[in-house]
């Protein structure tokens, strides 16, 4: 598997993963995007900044990159990013199918994204995967699969995968919705001529949603490799907005709110890769400092009273505005 490099590698960042959601397109839901991109947004002007970010992680030993179709232009600046850099043939890349951009380069459109998990959107998209980053793909993954998702049950689709993983791709799948630890024991249980489908889960876990836990775990003991998404909650754990008990633990541990979030992850000892979701150099770079972050079993039970009940976490996020 690709993230057996991950596992080799001695810089304390190799497990904290960069995600490009909130720069590979204008529009997006995280807290404060506002201010952290320019007014200029144009395909040049975010090439631009996904590219700094690339190159600060890369610097500071992240080799995990996060994109998905969905995602604007994700997939080529990537792309583009690894064609000029040869030196960094060491990085793991994943990307995601399922969602299809339809905001056109905008931020006010009706639709950002339209989900279809059919193996005709399977079999175009990752067409269109490969024509971006070829045999740099390492992972590929079923965006944002729910327990009523038909990718859990499309035998078609299962052919595909497993055709897909027999030429060298890692196939995995990522969850969102209250629901997630259903998601993700249906998902175990998805096989091929007998083998298990599924090499990786992507989840959303943080400090307000807990709920996945226990499956990860599973899915961790299952041998699967775990990659946590949404560490900050799309921003509610970050800066003046995050809540009063985060902000005293900040304090005590001397660094920065995110940090502190993401540490919070980092520590669960089933979580292979934490992603960051950055928007500029000077978050990523605070982000980072979760590797060295210790939390002791007070910092850990004061936290643990910020969770929130999961359908009212999830009907918060969707209210979240595209900007």
């Amino acid at each position: 598997m690709p993230f057996a490099r991950l596992a080799s590698a001695t810089t304390p960042t190799c497990h904290i993963g960069l995600g490009l959601a909130a720069v590979g397109r204008p529009g997006y839901i995280n807290l404060g995007r506002d201010r952290d991109l320019p007014a200029d947004r144009s395909v040049a002007a975010l090439r631009a900044r996904t590219h700094e970010l690339l190159d600060a992680a890369y610097a500071q030993g992240v080799r995990y990159f996060d994109v998905a179709r969905s995602y604007g232009r994700s997939e080529e600046f990537l792309a583009d990013w690894l064609t000029d850099r040869p030196e960094a043939d060491d990085v793991v890349v994943g990307s995601k199918w399922g969602y299809t951009y339809t905001a056109n380069w905008t931020t006010d459109a009706e639709r950002h994204e339209v989900k279809d998990h059919s193996a005709q959107t399977y079999e175009r998209q990752r067409a269109e995967t490969e024509a971006l980053l070829g045999d740099r793909l390492d992972l590929y993954q079923i965006h944002s699969v729910t327990p009523d998702s038909p990718a859990l049950t499309d035998k078609e689709l299962h052919a595909g995968l497993a055709e897909a993983a027999a030429r060298g791709v890692t196939v995995g799948f990522s969850t969102s919705g209250p629901a997630q630890a259903d998601a993700i024991r249906a998902a175990l249980a998805v096989t091929v001529d007998g083998e298990p489908l599924f090499r990786t889960v992507q989840s959303t876990y943080n400090a307000l949603e807990t709920s996945a836990g226990p499956a990860l775990a599973e899915a961790h003991d299952a041998g699967l490799t775990v990659i946590v998404k949404e560490g900050m909650a799309n921003g509610r754990l970050a800066g003046e907005q995050a809540p009063d008990a985060l902000k005293a633990v900040a304090e005590e541990t001397s660094y920065g709110c995110d940090a502190v979030a993401l540490a919070l992850v980092l520590q669960q000892p089933w979580a292979g890769v934490v992603l960051s979701g950055a928007a500029t150099s000077p978050q990523l770079a605070s982000n980072l400092h979760a590797a060295a972050v210790y939390l002791d079993e007070d910092h850990l039970a004061r936290l643990a009273a910020l969770v929130e009940d999961p359908r009212a976490y999830w009907e918060r996020r969707s209210a979240l505005p595209w900007h």
